[in-house]
């Protein structure tokens, strides 16, 4: 039967669930957002890979993220098939990041890989994951040794990952998305963890913990539009920015004094034209409208960057839910 809930936020870590025969239990949490085209695909080759692991118990959590198309009865149909299969329906479209929050508070495993459904993350490379968790690993991420996209893409995205790294207090891993596993411990401590402009892969990364990684070579996506345009991107990357680093404000300070100092150099070479050299004349109305315009500009650019500082703030003061479930999907006698 169909279940509901809503969204508590939850501080109290969960204790482990093993399946019923005893054997280590590793949860995949799968958002899922207009991927029709390709969801069934998935699925097979990810069932493909886990039989090649009989001695471990699996549970798929697919989470619906407010898909327009027929994304949610094909997960029906899933379900149906496959009592690993666990649907969590929201209510709307929350974004990538909630997705994956609400996916890890319903996941029950000993380990929790979190993945997206296009195929460009094989499924085949999370056992490498599950291998080196067996190691000792509490974090393993996921990093991409190569990808097969746009030059544009390939360009901005290791840009942006280096940019990011070098300006963070926080050590975020380079060429790595969301893709990664936890232990359930770390799950766990990841849940309790709420704030509203998410950025996922940078909370993890802050946590400590034990953590490694494992390289591959991601593939092209196999169906559908990339549901990361640059506008969401770029959103991405200002909660990334904002939410673990002060780069931003500080360097509002040293534009003023940079500011600050070419004027005082205007003003020297302005008085001494008047002085030394009287009988040439400063130009006026052109250098007034550039130095004013100038001006401006920085005004506004950091009002824009003080704005998205007191912009999250003002989000978190709201205090609302992460997100909404409509209902929860199992069909495996729970």
């Amino acid at each position: 039967m169909p279940d509901t809930s809503d969204a508590a936020p939850a501080t109290v870590p969960r204790p482990r669930a093993t399946a019923a025969t005893g054997t280590t239990l590793v949860s995949y949490v799968l958002p899922v957002f207009d991927e029709q085209d390709g969801i069934r695909r998935f699925h097979d080759e990810l069932a493909a890979a886990l039989r090649t692991r009989p001695e471990l118990s699996f549970e798929l959590v697919y989470v619906n993220d407010g898909s327009a198309d027929a994304s949610l009865a094909i997960l029906r149909d899933l379900a149906k098939n496959d009592p690993r299969v666990r649907i969590v329906d929201l209510a709307r479209n929350f974004g990538h990041q909630m997705a994956i929050t609400a996916g890890l508070d319903e996941a029950r495993g000993d380990a929790v890989i979190v993945m997206d459904t296009d195929l460009q993350d094989p499924p085949r490379v999370s056992l490498e994951l599950i291998d080196a968790w067996r190691d000792g690993a509490e974090i393993v991420h996921a990093r991409r040794r190569s990808r097969r996209d746009t030059r544009f893409k390939r360009a901005t995205a290791a840009a942006y990952y280096r940019v990011l790294r070098a300006c963070t207090e926080v050590d975020i891993p380079l060429d790595t998305g969301d893709f990664r596993l936890l232990d359930r411990r770390v799950a766990d401590e990841l849940r309790r963890y709420r704030e509203r402009s998410r950025f996922v892969r940078g909370i993890v990364a802050s946590m400590g913990f034990t953590q490694t990684e494992v390289f591959f070579d991601r593939d092209e996506r196999f169906a559908g539009e990339t549901k990361y345009p640059l506008r969401k991107m770029a959103r991405l990357a200002v909660d990334g920015m904002t939410g673990f680093s002060t780069v931003p404000l500080k360097l509002i300070t040293r534009l003023g004094f940079a500011v600050l100092t070419l004027s005082f150099a205007g003003i020297v070479y302005a008085l001494a034209m008047k002085v030394f050299r009287p009988d040439i004349t400063v130009s006026g109305w052109t250098m007034l409208m550039v130095v004013v315009l100038f001006l401006g500009g920085v005004q506004m650019l950091s009002l824009g960057v003080l704005g998205s500082y007191i912009g999250r703030t003002y989000s978190e003061a709201q205090g609302r839910p992460l997100y909404i479930v409509r209902q929860v999907v199992r069909h495996d006698g729970d």
